[in-house]
């Protein structure tokens, strides 16, 4: 009878390590991309709900970090600094200093983690307590790729063994100034996967992570979405073109589209796992990898998005005193105002013309004495909200230290210019001096283009002075129309320079829609 209470006393215990034994073990991997320099919460302005609600910042996710009881790597997709004064006047190393704090194991480099140059970009990599991946990077007519840049990283957590891949975008020899990068050749990022798998395979790990700076695709950009139902066939260009056609990946982390994916995504055709993280650090990708303790082999992984709200995350002390020293050193030249906006400088709802956009258009072409002028919409980053304008705002609206060019266009190059940069419903780039009429082609492509100057239609052989930017003017991409313009000039003339005189000069006004027209 003793025995038997015993036993039986004993066997709730008993049953409870067995559940243990069976449970298996796991791994969390958080994802991070296109920080852009944006360290610190802030209102969740586009939350009609939560407009006020702070959310966000590296404070944020550190605390977040703490209160995980899963052993957990932290992994970023590149564009880390570029977008924030904090960022641009550090050159980066601000970012490494707050992902250094916050103990991230890796990150691939993004287009515009070389807007500064490569030397930048090496420094920051000296800086990081963390490898910058990028299979894909090589030297122009070479076989290997620049030292500050590594392939892959094996990282150890809770006894396991996980491969991370780095893979650049191949867009990054035109989406930074291309004259920073001349020298390096971006490959194909599904080959280079698929090339150097069969190395990584052979170190035999317990998962294979890649990290991309690519998106799954470029048309659900800047959204927040769930694709998890969703089929993709055939594979397009993208992360999901690198997961079939690299066999072998678990999870798949990408970036540059500024898509959240908000439960991941599930490739039925490779099995590969799928993730994206927006923009700005609102949010932060979790993807739990679970592993069976009998085989050690994955079994499974479950993918979710994390909004960074910091009543619900709390702030980390130390990270936030780091930020405070950072925002201190640049308040005091990004705090002042510059002047006043007389209404909201935003951007367009329709996807066309945008105040913003616009209103740059105007002055730069008013600076440059030019008959026409072009920007490239995702040049602009924030818009200006009616009221006090401060230097730091100007910043953040043109993170890009873009120069004025100028050139004569004839009239079937500015149409090609535009063909190039309309989509669908939406346009890659703003105008001034210029109307353009078009409609919805077949593929997303634009349709009966046609330019109208002062009241009438131009002809194809009219020339005109038009004002650009460097990056455009010089191979940036949806800029490939104006390689051909004649005496092409770049005046040295600094964007944000021709925007802080507009604001001295008084108020600023929103210019009137309709410069862009979509003809049903």
């Amino acid at each position: 009878m003793h025995a038997m209470k015993k036993t039986l006393f004993m066997l709730p215990v008993l049953l409870a390590l067995a559940a243990l034994r069976a449970q298996a073990a796991a791994i969390a991997v958080y994802h991070t991309s296109d920080v852009h320099g944006w360290y610190s919460a802030r209102p969740a302005l586009w939350d009609n709900e939560n407009s006020t609600r702070s959310i966000g910042g590296f404070a944020a996710l550190a605390a977040l970090l703490k209160k995980d009881t899963t052993p957990y790597i932290v992994l970023d997709s590149g564009d880390m600094f570029q977008g924030t004064p904090e960022g641009i006047l550090t050159k980066g190393l601000a970012s490494v200093t707050l992902m250094n704090l916050a103990g991230y194991a890796a990150a691939a480099p993004g287009n515009h983690d070389f807007d500064f140059g490569e030397p930048s970009l090496k420094a920051m990599a000296a800086g990081a307590n963390f490898p910058l991946l990028a299979a894909n990077i090589y030297l122009k007519g070479a076989t290997t790729g620049p030292a500050y840049v590594k392939p892959y990283t094996i990282i150890e957590r809770n006894g396991k063994r996980v491969a991370v891949l780095g893979l650049a975008g191949k867009h990054t020899a035109t989406s930074t100034l291309p004259t920073n990068v001349n020298h390096l050749d971006f490959r194909d990022e599904a080959a280079s996967a698929a090339a150097w798998l069969p190395e990584i395979k052979k170190l035999n790990p317990d998962a294979v992570i890649v990290l991309a700076h690519i998106g799954i695709s470029e048309d659900l950009g800047l959204k927040r979405v769930d694709i998890s139902t969703w089929t993709f066939t055939p594979a397009p260009y993208g992360t999901l073109g690198i997961a079939r056609a690299a066999q072998g990946i678990d999870l798949l982390l990408g970036g540059h589209d500024h898509t959240l994916l908000i439960n991941g995504y599930r490739d039925p055709v490779s099995g590969t796992w799928l993730g994206e993280s927006g923009y700005g650090l609102f949010y932060v990708t979790r993807a739990e990898m679970n592993f069976d303790d009998a085989t050690g082999k994955l079994t499974g992984i479950r993918t979710a998005i994390v909004p960074l709200w910091t009543d619900q995350t709390g702030e980390d002390p130390a990270v936030l005193k780091t930020i405070a020293g950072f925002n201190a050193d640049v308040e005091r030249e990004m705090g002042r105002t510059v002047g006043r906006a007389a209404a909201d400088l935003g951007f367009a709802a329709d996807g066309l013309d945008a105040a913003i956009g616009s209103w740059l258009c105007d002055i730069t072409r008013a600076a440059a004495g030019a008959d026409m002028a072009f920007q490239n919409t995702k040049a602009l980053r924030a818009e200006l909200r009616r009221g006090p304008v401060r230097l730091r705002d100007i910043y953040q609206a043109m993170p890009f230290d873009n120069t004025i060019v100028t050139m004569r266009l004839n009239g079937a190059q500015i149409e090609s210019l535009m063909a190039d940069n309309l989509q669908s419903a939406m346009s890659l780039i703003q105008v001034s001096g210029l109307q353009v009429e078009f409609k919805r082609g077949p593929d997303g492509k634009p349709a009966g283009i046609r330019l109208r100057r002062g009241g009438r239609y131009i002809g194809p052989a009219e020339e005109f002075l038009v004002a650009t930017n460097n990056y455009l003017a010089f191979g940036g991409s949806g800029g490939a129309a104006l390689a051909g313009g004649k005496a092409i000039k770049d005046t040295l003339i600094p964007m944000r320079e021709v925007m802080l005189k507009a604001f001295s000069k008084g108020p600023v006004t929103a210019p009137k829609k309709g410069r862009l027209v979509l003809v049903n």
